[in-house]
């Protein structure tokens, strides 16, 4: 106990964050009411799922007894979870081009300052409800706001279990996340940039294909199934390519995303997993216009792009597992060149007829990892950390790219430029887990350092390191 009172003063000085938080976690005690179970039974710690918790995920929901319907409940059964994180934060960030100094002073022809802020905060609101329609129909819906409380919908999705009596085929239409057996919306983490794993959502600097983040919740139709014991999983899903933005605002375009892993028994260490993934698609990169203004959903001139990787998710005992993500990244020229999102982003670059690419030009290729330990002291208390890199292999304009410094001063971009590297590190302590309740002391720091992307040029003068740190607590009902 007095190693652990330690290791608990020592995290809570450390330097923590959150710059932005709206967490998606989909954690719900509505099911551990359902059942008569604690919230233990099905994740290692909230909302991090174990392996039976992930076994009844994959079920959609259900223990696979004569629960399952929801007309065999109490009527005062209600599947429904709020969830929300008062927290105090401090942001700080480096080299940002500033034009005055404090007092008021003009910067002559602007300069560069850490910005640093702190205070107390909300993030945004998450509002759950899910389970089982009927036995084998099951559904989920998360309406979703910022800490402005402007909502919209996280998940929408309806699910038909077990077709034919069979594990193997399962099918889901709507909006969900996609099977990413490292799970972003049950992250442990909640800070700017440690709240998202970083490899999930990289777009290279000036790349205008917003439509491969894999973070994101998608539009579409997934075919899923598992063997009995789950320890052999697959799915195939058929998205639209709009990155789960509703009212087809891109054209249409599609984007198929597939994974694949098997787990077998170590013995003492327990059960591990492996797989790989791939998402590959196309997006528009034309669109037609009226007056100038380009037309939402006229997106043609489709362009193709990929990521794929392996997963891993070790167990070393009770205390002790590390996941592992790799990635290697493949965005067409054109994405390249910032062309892809004219809808949204004023002043990008449209595929008009007779458009060239510029000389030089070729598909940007990158290639990253994430690792991420958790020590489990018990089911109450989890120390977490994370390391993420990603390294840009390929340019999108090779030795011709170049960039320019805010006082017009061009000079070439490194074969580096835009490389990320991030830590997190931080844990979570829930003074009790019960089927109508969950609560977390949530403290956490994280720094990331980005290559090239500061406003002024030179060696290492443009690379910017951003800190975050964050103490507060993360509650659901």
């Amino acid at each position: 106990m007095s190693r652990c009172q330690a290791l608990l003063g020592f995290l809570v000085v450390l330097p923590l964050l959150a710059a932005t938080l709206s967490t998606d976690a989909n954690a719900l005690p509505a099911f551990a009411r359902k059942y008569g179970l604690r919230c233990s039974a099905c994740h290692e710690s909230w909302p991090m799922l174990n392996y039976f918790g992930q076994k009844f995920k994959d079920n959609g929901y259900q223990l696979m007894n004569d629960r399952d319907s929801p007309i065999w409940q109490n009527p005062s059964y209600w599947p429904v979870t709020f969830r929300i994180t008062p927290i105090w934060h401090r942001v700080s960030t480096g080299k940002v081009l500033v034009d005055t100094y404090p007092g008021g002073t003009l910067v002559p022809d602007g300069g560069v300052r850490r910005v640093t802020t702190s205070g107390f905060d909300l993030s945004g609101l998450d509002f759950h409800t899910g389970g089982t329609l009927e036995k084998n129909f099951s559904f989920y819906v998360l309406p979703s706001s910022d800490s402005t409380a402007a909502f919209h919908f996280e998940t929408v999705m309806a699910r038909l279990d077990n077709l034919f009596g069979s594990s193997w085929l399962n099918l889901k239409l709507g909006k969900f996340e996609l099977d990413n057996l490292l799970s972003e919306k049950r992250i442990l983490t909640l800070t700017g940039n440690g709240g998202i794993y970083q490899l999930y959502h990289y777009i290279p600097v000036g790349d205008g294909n917003i439509f491969g983040q894999m973070g994101d919740n998608q539009l579409g139709l997934e075919l899923m199934g598992h063997s009995y014991d789950d320890r052999t999983r697959y799915s195939a899903s058929l998205l639209s390519s709009t990155d789960g933005n509703v009212g087809l605002p891109y054209g249409n375009a599609y984007t198929g995303f597939f994974t694949f892993s098997q787990s077998f028994d170590a013995g003492k260490l327990g059960v591990e997993r492996i797989g790989g993934y791939a998402m590959v698609g196309e997006a528009p990169t034309y669109y037609q216009t009226s007056a100038g203004t380009v037309l939402a959903g006229t997106g043609i001139g489709n362009k193709s792009f990929h990521r794929e990787g392996f997963v891993g998710l070790f167990y070393f005992g009770q205390h002790v597992d590390v996941s592992v993500v790799t990635q290697h990244g493949w965005d067409n020229a054109w994405f390249g060149q910032g062309y892809g999102d004219p809808v949204d982003v004023a002043g990008a670059p449209n595929n008009l007829p007779g458009t060239a690419l510029p000389a030089g030009s070729q598909a940007p290729t990158w290639n990253g990892i994430t690792i991420e330990p958790h020590y489990v002291v018990s089911p109450q208390f989890i120390i977490i950390g994370r390391y993420e890199t990603i390294r840009m292999s390929r340019q999108a304009d090779g030795a011709l790219y170049t960039v320019t410094g805010p006082n017009g001063l061009t000079g070439p971009a490194p074969s580096n430029y835009g490389n990320i590297s991030t830590y997190t590190v931080g844990f979570r302590y829930n003074p009790f887990m019960t089927s109508r309740a969950g609560f977390a002391w949530h403290n956490e720091y994280n720094w990331l350092h980005q290559d090239g992307t500061g406003p002024t040029l030179g060696l290492g003068t443009a690379n910017v390191n951003t800190s975050e740190v964050l103490s507060g607590f993360d509650f659901d009902f």
